[in-house]
């Protein structure tokens, strides 16, 4: 085929599309449906994995975490109790011992509903109290914007001390006024801000810029550390050493806690990378889903682009008749068909990729996660909706071409 004849072809195509707006209006709706599903719940998905590989990325995949053993449900009838909790004095045991390989850090939880003040400034009582180590900013990836983090020292003398998240800052000071080495309430208790931590956002549907960390030690001194849980991370300074690493702090904290030979760990140790594989292969999971009910979307699509392809060939019986008298050749009528499948297919996937990304991105705010451009599903949107364009043109196509032209110029 000569370029200037497929020109013409895809000329008289867009005549005819221009043409039959309501038929083209209802045939790329069709098609934009399909692809709409599909990259709707693809841009979706792929936005909150983009959230969870964000909030992991602060601990990277050099790290572990050891924490209380929890588990639920009924086992031979009884109700499965959690293990003891991890105690501070066991944290300390193990901060003692010599791990050269590994940074260390510890926390423990204080409240998840603080109210924090300041003369007739309050925050809403859902600000989450954490007490922790001088490390502790360092493994997790906070950063400092103003002020300084921990140090031993406070740590060590158990001071009043707090660093904060940028949105307690927001509720409790004015712009111009300079928050660090400004006093504060916790509950009843009064502590002197030397910290601001950089703004994170959400993780998990929760805000990280609403946390308000003081010493562990001043933490068990307000909130008391009985029936509670220190957990502890662990950030190795070289990759390759993170599962021996694991290993070897396993067997420490099992001597520790006095585990019996033999005996299931009473604790849990969790490798940051390996919790992150765990959640991807959910959303894989959900993409594959998503996926399927897009490409049945397509197929019922197509099933319907090829009935209106149909109604265009017995509406337009005449014209292939008056075409094939002056000299189409039946290659030439079914490839008139299939280009102006192909244009109607690709005005559909196009349309349909704008608002699969947009639905999916509005649905991705709802969940606070990032905008995302899903590349990779764009493309696969605009392949299916040709190929859907294609098999669903190629027998009308076919079938246009075949025609008698008497019979054709005969047809009212």
């Amino acid at each position: 085929m000569t370029r200037a004849l497929l020109r013409e072809q895809l000329i008289v195509a867009l005549r005819s599309i221009r043409g039959n707006a309501l038929r083209t209006g209802l045939t790329v709706g069709i098609i934009g449906l399909g692809i709409t599903a599909l990259i709707s719940m693809t841009t979706a998905t792929s936005s909150l994995e983009a959230n969870i590989t964000q909030q992991f990325a602060s601990l990277g995949t050099q790290s572990f975490t050891i924490r209380q053993a929890t588990s639920g449900g009924m086992n031979r009838g009884r109700r499965v109790v959690q293990s003891d909790p991890i105690r501070y004095r066991e944290v300390q045991a193990f901060l003692d011992l010599e791990h050269e390989d590994w940074v260390t850090s510890y926390s423990i939880f204080g409240s998840s509903n603080a109210v924090l003040s300041r003369g007739d400034e309050q925050t809403d009582p859902n600000i989450q109290v954490l007490g922790v180590d001088e490390n502790y900013l360092g493994i997790s990836g906070f950063e400092i914007a103003s002020g300084r983090d921990f140090n031993a020292s406070d740590l060590n003398n158990a001071r009043s001390v707090v660093v904060c998240g940028p949105e307690l800052i927001d509720a409790l000071f004015q712009p111009w006024e300079e928050p660090v080495g400004q006093d504060i309430s916790v509950g009843s208790q009064r502590y002197t801000v030397v910290g601001v931590m950089a703004p994170r956002g959400q993780a998990f549907g929760m805000s990280q810029d609403k946390q308000c960390l003081m010493p562990a030690t001043a933490a068990r001194r307000q909130f008391s550390d009985e029936q509670r849980s220190y957990s502890i991370v662990c950030k190795v300074h070289d990759l390759a050493q993170i599962d021996a690493a694991a290993d070897r702090a396993l067997g420490d904290f099992r001597t520790i806690r006095r585990d019996a030979p033999g005996a299931p760990n009473s604790f849990v140790v969790e490798q940051s990378n390996g919790l992150v594989g765990t959640l991807e292969e959910a959303i894989t999971g959900i993409t594959i889903a998503a996926t399927a009910i897009g490409i049945i979307t397509l197929f019922g699509a197509g099933i319907g682009l090829m009935n209106i392809m149909l109604v265009s060939v017995a509406e337009r019986t005449r014209e292939i008749g008056v075409r094939k008298s002056l000299g189409a050749t039946p290659r030439a009528i079914q490839m008139q068909f299939l280009i102006e499948v192909m244009v109607i297919g690709q005005i559909g996937g196009l349309v349909g990729i704008a608002l699969g990304i947009g639905v999916g991105n509005f649905v991705a705010s709802f969940l606070e996660t990032p905008f995302v451009l899903p590349w990779n599903w764009m493309v696969l949107g605009v392949v299916l909706s040709l190929v859907t364009s294609l098999i669903s043109g190629y027998y009308p196509a076919k079938k246009a071409a075949a025609l008698d032209p008497i019979v054709a110029l005969g047809r009212e």
